[in-house]
């Protein structure tokens, strides 16, 4: 199979993340990067990493000779690009961005779109013909939530997580200088962050009895990439029986792997996974998950979620290696 694939907005992170597994994918011809304002230069001079792998020019216009769109926008701009320029009919769209993730505010004329997290809606993904593709937050706090939901486990939530600089975008702002951030770390949106209304609503997918709340705490870390969550519960169940929970829920998908040892950042760096420890003590769970903001959080999820339209092998592109060192 040789899938046409184009990219709007390919100059930021997820963008040059995005780049970098499609040029590499085994079934997959992308054929053109829109950039407005790097129209006409190299790839390679804005993503430097991709020197030597891709002769690539960034295009100012839109090519409807392909079969999948990513949206790799600002958020609120893919709705407003999708009004304002005329995508046929027949190509699918994949929105990294936060326009469409919301049941309320999935539809946009003749499109609808499906909540693109494969472990929890794979079969509807497999059918569907426009993924919004989840937030990075909310993608390691859900994995890490979902099989307490479907148990009827979950009550109130008590989760903090930390991210990298990468997760703030590429343009700059005072929080994401290099002289701010290093040495430095900040608690930010605390209780209101942007993802809380995403994750509930998978959450109520499979929990719908009860009323749950997460409690979220945000924090931005001095490092580039990745994502580190740590969501507290009341649990009486034991550590065997939700190990066997969890392993349950998360068999036959190739990305979520479950432990009782420590995890860390660099286990998940670079990859698509999402590695999740449990850990009790008395009866308080926690739950640690961690991913790579740009892959598993970002852009793999997003080829993820194109592997299964088209019916690829869901792991097809993305068997990347951690960078442990």
């Amino acid at each position: 199979m040789n899938i046409k694939a184009g990219i709007i907005g390919g100059a930021g992170y997820t963008g040059g993340e995005l780049i970098r597994l499609l040029i590499n994918h085994p079934a997959v011809e992308l054929t053109f990067i829109h950039s407005r304002s790097n129209a006409g230069k190299p790839v390679y001079t804005v993503h430097q990493d991709l020197l030597g792998e891709t002769e690539l020019t960034f295009s100012g216009e839109l090519n409807n000779d392909i079969d999948v769109l990513f949206l790799c926008l600002g958020h609120g701009e893919s709705k407003k690009f999708l009004s304002e320029n005329n995508i046929d009919g027949k190509i699918k769209v994949i929105d990294l961005a936060n326009d469409f993730r919301l049941t309320h505010s999935s539809q946009l004329g003749t499109r609808s779109f499906i909540y693109g997290l494969p472990e929890l809606n794979r079969d509807a993904i497999k059918s569907a013909h426009n993924i919004a593709n989840p937030g990075c937050f909310a993608t390691a706090i859900q994995l890490g939530l979902l099989p307490l939901a479907k148990a009827g486990l979950l009550s109130d939530v008590y989760t903090t997580g930390i991210t990298g600089s990468t997760g703030a975008g590429q343009s700059l702002s005072s929080t994401s200088h290099f002289s701010w951030r290093a040495n430095n770390i900040q608690a930010y949106k605390t209780l209101t962050h942007q993802h809380l209304g995403e994750i509930g609503q998978s959450l109520m997918q499979l929990q719908s009895a009860g009323d749950v709340k997460v409690n979220f705490v945000p924090w931005r870390g001095d490092f580039t990439r990745g994502i580190f969550i740590s969501s507290q519960i009341h649990c009486e169940e034991q550590t065997g029986e939700l190990l066997g929970l969890y392993k349950a829920f998360y068999a036959g998908h190739p990305f979520t792997h479950i432990t009782t040892e420590p995890v860390f950042l660099k286990q998940v760096m670079n990859t698509n996974k999402c590695i999740i420890q449990l850990e009790k003590v008395g009866s308080i769970l926690v739950v640690h998950s961690v991913i790579d903001n740009l892959l598993k959080g970002a852009s793999g999820q997003a080829v993820q979620n194109m592997n299964l339209l088209f019916g690829l092998e869901e792991t097809a592109g993305l068997k990347l290696k951690g960078t442990a060192f």
